[in-house]
């Protein structure tokens, strides 16, 4: 079974990801991403390979990343500790630093007892498909054994946040001098570094959710839950809320009433103000199959193109870096600006909202009155043979006849899940009656549907 998922490696810290795996997975890291022509042109010059490593603040983080420092450095590989800083921030100084690779522990929003393990190649870009299964065949194989002056150093990483905040601070077009801003940081890695680089960027900041214990990271707050933000920036009179997920990669917000603003109306914000600036490529936005029907007819209202991927920040990415377009994103709050960063980074998402707000001196509900969000409905239909749906004719002509009639008005996607055995049924349109009734009609056409075909099948 593979270990790699579509995030890296994760699962229950002492569990699935125990110390061992952990040591093996950085040994045969380095030996595949040693023998690229920049690594071997280091060796050549008698430079040993640098890599950055960096956690959240879950406990597991703490014997995690010495397994993980432990077999780069007993590899020869010379690895600078960042200590806890978000997972955007590794990606950037390994890029920043010129290493030759980086290794981010965390589990994202997940809660406390699961870990994880991010490799981040050089440039601070994430690893392709293809290269994370070599680094699995390479577990099985001959490990780096060098001894003497051989071994890697292992060293404190001490400018890390600064450089991080300076990157970013550097990044806005303008300051957000006028505007209070709650900051839930999901007791996690943003922890340190959010709430003093948007007080350096001149925002007023109040803070929840920034006291990590090991145990508290993302639990009841964060990005995945937004109940605590929406109540204290209400209670507060703020102007906005940000959240973050445990490792800083998610933006999401709340207006003044409370009110949530997602992934797609965040990346229509920026879409439109980054078109009218003359930055946005192509006027060309990247988003999922999963983005609101809302997001497409805003885009095509303003003359932005929409190119849709699979769901996952990785697929947003791939067709970022293929096209070089400048952003992209999820509705989850992964948002991605390629002139900036290389991966979803929720602080540098969060700073760039806010300065709009200033900028068009504009409340953060005018901003996302940018684009309307249409009723979306999903069902996960399970027990199902999922691999079934594509060509079950009874749920195509199903699906048709939904999408018939709803016209251009709605639109329907059936998903089969990448971990579970079920169908994601989702339907939007502008009505939420019609959008209720019309996904439940699907779900129950595909229950019965591939129910009927699983009873042949053993007949």
């Amino acid at each position: 079974m593979p270990i790699f998922g579509t995030d890296g490696v994760r699962g229950l810290a002492n569990g699935i990801l125990t110390a061992d795996l952990a040591l093996t997975l950085a040994q045969a890291t380095a030996v595949v991403l040693g023998q690229g022509r920049t690594a071997e042109a280091r060796k050549a010059e008698g430079k040993r390979l640098t890599a950055v490593v960096a956690r959240d603040p879950r406990v597991s983080g703490h014997f995690l990343t010495a397994a993980v420092s432990a077999g780069l450095a007993s590899s020869g590989v010379d690895v600078l500790d960042a200590g806890v800083i978000p997972t955007p921030a590794l990606a950037f100084l390994v890029a920043d630093r010129d290493a030759d690779f980086g290794v981010m522990i965390s589990a994202s929003h997940n809660a406390a007892p699961d870990n994880g393990i991010k490799i981040f190649a050089r440039g601070g870009v994430k690893l392709p498909d293809v290269v994370e299964q070599r680094i699995e065949s390479a577990m099985a194989g001959e490990m780096l054994r060098p001894t003497g002056a051989g071994v890697g150093r292992i060293s404190r990483f001490s400018d890390a946040e600064d450089r991080y905040v300076v990157h970013l601070l550097g990044s806005l077009p303008n300051r957000l001098n006028g505007l209070h801003v709650v900051l839930d940081c999901a007791h996690g890695a943003a922890a340190g570094v959010s709430p003093e680089t948007f007080r350096d960027a001149g925002a007023e900041v109040t803070v929840i959710g920034a006291d990590p214990d090991g145990w508290n990271i993302n639990d009841g707050v964060g990005s995945t839950h937004l109940g605590q933000l929406a109540d204290a920036v209400v209670r507060l009179g703020a102007d906005i809320g940000i959240a973050h997920d445990g490792d800083a990669d998610r933006c999401l917000a709340v207006d003044a009433e409370g009110r949530v603003i997602d992934g797609d109306q965040i990346m229509a914000i920026l879409a439109v103000s980054m078109k009218e600036r003359g930055h946005l490529t192509d006027d060309t936005l990247v988003a999922t199959v999963m983005s609101n029907l809302g997001l497409h007819v805003a885009m095509r209202e303003h003359g932005i193109a929409v190119r849709q991927t699979a769901v996952g920040d990785r697929y947003v990415l791939e067709d970022m870096n293929a096209g070089g377009y400048a952003l992209g994103g999820e509705q989850s709050g992964h948002v991605i600006m390629s002139e900036y960063a290389t991966t979803g980074d929720g602080i540098l998402t969060g700073l760039h909202l806010v300065a709009e707000m200033a900028r068009q001196n504009k409340s953060a509900a005018e901003l996302a009155g940018v684009m309307k969000v249409y009723p979306q409905v999903l069902i996960n239909v399970r027990g199902v043979d999922k691999d079934a749906v594509d060509d079950d004719e009874g749920v195509q002509e199903a699906v048709r006849v939904v999408e018939a009639e709803l016209g251009e008005t709605g639109r329907v996607l059936l998903r089969k899940s990448g971990t579970e055995p079920l169908v994601r049924v989702m339907v939007e349109a502008a009505d939420a009656e019609s959008v209720q009734r019309h996904a439940e009609h699907l779900a129950e056409v595909v229950r019965q549907r591939l129910a009927l075909r699983a009873e042949a099948e053993t007949v």
